[in-house]
């Protein structure tokens, strides 16, 4: 209450202040009949007694006739409910405040919505009016635990390990290679700044300026379709250090989070586990394991390598050809018939894999349209490699190892999905399960030009020490030294070791990624500056919080989001701007016929 005129805040009135006249300030969230209202501020809530008496009849017509959402100012008694109107769920139910006296701050006019967590609203809805689903307890509760979090971890970084906190330049130039780019037209002709997709640059020259260890709570861009976990614009911890290597970078991020994590979601143990991501294919068919539940994917090639199965056999004969599965726990006790078609078809659809079905009987036999290709031994391994029991469904696909996991991790998924919908319990919602991902290849094959490289983190990663020779003669095979942090099948952070050396960088650039070095040659001029040894991280904030609080989408914890399309419903923008204020940037819109003739009408 320091530096303001109220003496208590709505939520902070306990049996303790009876007696005491305080003043309190909030939104009348109800009010019943002319005889109470609840009052609310950013803590909590107040029943307020209405006056009934001639004296202060002006209070009572007051507080009866102002609207809900009202702004308000109550001056009066805290007194104990009377015995048996106590309210246990509320934290100040144990009393009420009589009204002596009130002021009408600012009325409001009538709701789109009620300010109501339960109350459904289009989420629509809830953009075009922002400030008014900002009074809801839920995203209150949210930016405030954001801002606890975000605290903390300066507190870890600055005080206690030396970080120094640097804003870097929104107003830069393209980077090559990554997502799409917002560009900002410049009064120079034909010249464009671009909003940076990260401060990677900037954090790899601080490095090189002797900086150590810099830390930014980072403003990012990237002109991409939104999705329930992207934004045009989000956040980022971003952290770079000089002299350090992998393992230096992964203690660090353990102990921030340790430090920050809210303490009424429970503690997290550390070190956290670590896969390579050719371990997390294999076994979960992505690079962003949910290590909450089994279902693993178990390769069960040496099974029918002797069965005269076409398909398994052309399967098999591939360069990287093998024969996987997943076993869904009581999936034919969970799962309908028009649950298993569709699980088939996403594979059909989504990966071009088709799947076949194995379900264990009661009796221990096994129901597939393979089963009469296989022999009782093969039955047998078939039941012990999975773990097969009573009323399981193996789902198995043959075929390319990649496009073979990568299916049966979509399957994994989606099979989850369906299991706890129908009410099977297999994802604690309440833990929290994180895991390194390292050993990710350093370049991979451009999807629409496999003969042409791309890199899988960004062009300044440096390779893996046992594969830099590689490099030079067979890049597709090596190593970087990139790892990425995951959280409950979630990527919340993402670094690597960077390349300091200028004659390295140099030939990943125009070598291996056929671009032009020449768009980033004040970086690669620095590196020949004596550039030590650097590396770094960044997490994801806006994603880390929505699965601390379990929210929906990353657009519930931020303040003022973007929409699914990238739009600022309430503000209308982005927004049309007139030819003279183009004029400057050099810039005429030339408008699609159909708009334009919207235009003349």
């Amino acid at each position: 209450n320091s530096f303001v005129t109220r003496t208590n805040t709505c939520g902070e009135l306990r049996s303790a202040h009876v007696g005491q006249k305080v003043t309190l300030y909030g939104w009348i969230q109800y009010q019943r009949q002319g005889l109470f209202l609840v009052l609310r501020d950013f803590q909590g809530l107040t029943q307020v007694i209405i006056p009934q008496d001639e004296a202060h009849s002006h209070v009572k017509e007051l507080l009866s006739n102002a609207p809900v959402e009202s702004v308000v100012r109550v001056t009066g008694t805290v007194s104990p409910r009377p015995l048996g109107q106590e309210n246990p769920k509320m934290p100040t139910g144990d009393i009420e405040v009589k009204a002596e006296a009130a002021e009408i701050l600012n009325s409001c006019k009538k709701l789109p919505f009620e300010i109501k967590d339960f109350i459904k609203k289009s989420e629509a809805l809830r953009m075009q009016y922002r400030y008014l689903d900002l009074r809801s307890v839920r995203l209150q509760s949210n930016l405030r635990l954001r801002s606890r979090l975000v605290m903390r971890m300066r507190e870890y970084l600055c005080n206690l390990h030396g970080f120094v906190d640097v804003e870097t330049p929104t107003l830069f130039k393209r980077t090559p290679g990554g997502a799409r780019e917002f560009l900002v037209p410049s009064r120079e002709a034909g010249k464009f700044y671009s909003l940076p997709q990260s401060p990677q640059q900037f954090k790899q020259l601080l490095m090189v300026g002797g900086l150590d260890r810099y830390f930014q709570v980072a403003r990012c861009y990237r002109d991409e379709g939104s999705r329930p976990d992207r934004q045009p614009e989000f956040t980022q911890i971003d952290i770079e250090m000089s002299f350090v290597d992998q393992a230096g970078i992964q203690r660090l991020i353990e102990g921030l989070l340790q430090h920050s994590w809210p303490e009424e979601r429970g503690s997290i143990v550390t070190p956290f586990p670590s896969m390579t991501y050719e371990e997390a294919l294999a076994e979960y068919g992505t690079d962003k394991p949910d290590t909450r539940f089994g279902m693993k994917i178990v390769d069960i090639s040496d099974i029918f390598r002797g069965s005269n199965i076409h398909f398994v056999q052309n399967a098999l004969s591939y360069p990287h050809g093998s024969i996987r599965a997943i076993c869904i726990p009581q999936g034919v006790r969970y799962l309908t018939n028009k649950d298993l078609e569709s699980l088939k078809e996403s594979a059909k659809s989504q990966f071009n894999q088709e799947i076949m079905e194995i379900i264990q009987r009661p009796d221990g036999s096994l129901k597939s349209l393979l089963t009469k290709f296989l022999g009782e031994k093969e039955k047998s391994e078939l039941i012990q490699a999975l773990n097969m029991q009573e009323d399981d469904v193996v789902l198995l696909a043959a075929g390319e190892h990649k496009q073979v996991c990568s299916a049966l991790g979509a399957l994994r998924l989606l099979s989850a999905n369906l299991l706890e919908t129908a009410g099977l319990a297999l994802r604690d919602p309440t833990a929290f399960h994180f895991l390194w991902v390292v050993d990710f290849p350093l370049f991979l094959p451009k999807a629409e030009n496999p003969t042409e490289l791309e890199s899988a983190h960004h062009p300044f990663t440096a390779p893996h020490p046992s594969d830099a020779s590689l490099l030079y003669s067979d890049p597709i095979k090596v190593r970087g030294q990139h790892y990425d942090l995951v959280l409950n099948g979630n990527e919340v952070g993402g670094g690597s070791i960077r390349i300091h050396s200028a004659e390295q960088q140099r030939f990943v650039l125009e070598k291996v990624l056929k671009e032009d070095s020449e768009v980033l040659s004040h970086l690669i001029e620095a590196l020949e500056f004596g550039a030590p040894p650097h590396g770094g991280i960044a997490l994801g904030l806006d994603r880390l919080i929505s699965l601390i609080v379990d929210a929906p989408s990353i657009r519930d914890v931020i303040a003022f989001p973007k929409s699914f399309r990238g739009r600022d419903l309430m503000g209308s923008a982005p927004d049309y701007v007139t030819p003279e204020e183009l004029e400057p940037y050099h810039i005429q819109v030339s408008w699609p016929l159909e708009e334009k003739e919207a235009k003349k009408n």
